[in-house]
């Protein structure tokens, strides 16, 4: 069974176009973290789709942080004319941040836009989302403010009063995230629970953990777990969602995909498909539009929506409550 209902409503319009480039076929370098998924494919469906001669090459590290240095020099090796990096890591890898602008190291030269990053002023990467403050850098937010997150919970649970957080110590954008939300629960007066995923010898988190450290947040008294920002627990969500149903405990997940797939119980997210296609326009303005990346503000999408998943709602018996069915999409 499907209802829907968008919470809110329409995306940053780019400003009109300058004078187009040349019209020579443009080869555009896709750096991922873990594949083409949803957001990579609405970007390359966007630009192709506007009929102009768009060729991509791909590189993906495969979550694999060693890998992510050779991806600057891959770039420039195929004369791309613009780069889409995908997350803080990749982002990170190939622009560098903000007191690494002089660095030839990293990319100063190639257009690039980034997408899926969870926090781009407080990772460091630009100095604000009005005005990067990089020539050659712009991008997209997909996140909502997680002020609304609280109140979703709050709208679900009345009586929440404690926030269970796991995170990964390996990723600078949960890292960043658990310390944004430290920060809201004493203006939103609730009681954050943070735990870090244990690392291995490699400095790697372990799968082995989730459930032991989903016990010990339901121990210490979480009335709901946030998923935060994680590729690593994206990745791992099947594991998470056992944990969380032999817990009892609600799981809201910035990540559609893990309510559908029956892994979280809420969710309140952008569509990473519609996200890549907002990158798809921040991409156009420049290789299209002439457009130079520093003038263009990172495009926010501003279109969430609540989904529920009814049959986890069952399985942890806890049901939502008949005014937020009315405006969520619902699946089974």
């Amino acid at each position: 069974m499907f209802h829907k209902v968008a919470i809110l409503l329409s995306l940053v319009l780019l400003p009109a176009t300058a004078t187009a480039l040349d019209q020579r076929d443009v080869n555009v370098f896709i750096a991922t973290w873990r594949g083409c998924e949803e957001a990579c494919q609405g970007f390359k469906d966007y630009l192709s789709a506007l009929g102009r001669g768009i060729s991509f090459q791909e590189r993906d590290a495969g979550q694999d942080k060693n890998r992510l240095p050779q991806m600057l020099a891959q770039a420039r090796a195929a004369n791309a004319d613009l780069i889409l990096s995908w997350g803080t890591s990749v982002t990170k890898a190939i622009a560098g941040d903000l007191g690494q602008r002089k660095d030839p190291s990293y990319n100063h030269e190639i257009p690039q836009v980034f997408m899926i990053v969870a926090d781009p002023v407080g990772s460091g990467i630009v100095e604000s989302l009005d005005k990067t403050g990089r020539p050659n850098l712009t991008g997209t937010y997909n996140r909502m403010p997680e002020t609304v997150t609280i109140r979703t919970i709050r709208s679900y649970l009345p009586a929440f009063d404690t926030l269970g957080l796991l995170y990964n110590g390996n990723e600078p954008n949960s890292v960043q995230k658990y310390r944004e939300l430290d920060a809201l629960s004493k203006i939103e007066g609730f009681t954050l629970i943070a735990i870090p995923l244990t690392l291995t010898g490699g400095g790697m988190p372990d799968a082995a953990e989730i459930a032991p450290k989903v016990h010990e947040l339901a121990s210490a008294g979480a009335d709901f777990i946030y998923v935060g920002s994680s590729s690593f627990l994206q990745a791992n969500s099947a594991l998470l969602g056992a944990a969380v149903r032999d817990a009892k405990l609600p799981l809201l997940s910035p990540y559609e995909e893990a309510v559908r797939e029956g892994n979280a119980l809420m969710s309140v997210a952008a569509s990473y498909y519609e996200v890549g296609r907002l990158a798809g326009r921040q991409a156009e303005a420049i290789i299209i539009g002439g457009r130079e990346p520093g003038e263009l503000p990172v495009a926010r999408m501003t279109q969430f929506a609540v989904t529920i998943n009814l049959s986890m709602a069952k399985q942890i018996g806890l049901f939502p409550p008949v005014g937020l069915l009315q405006v969520a999409e619902i699946v089974e």
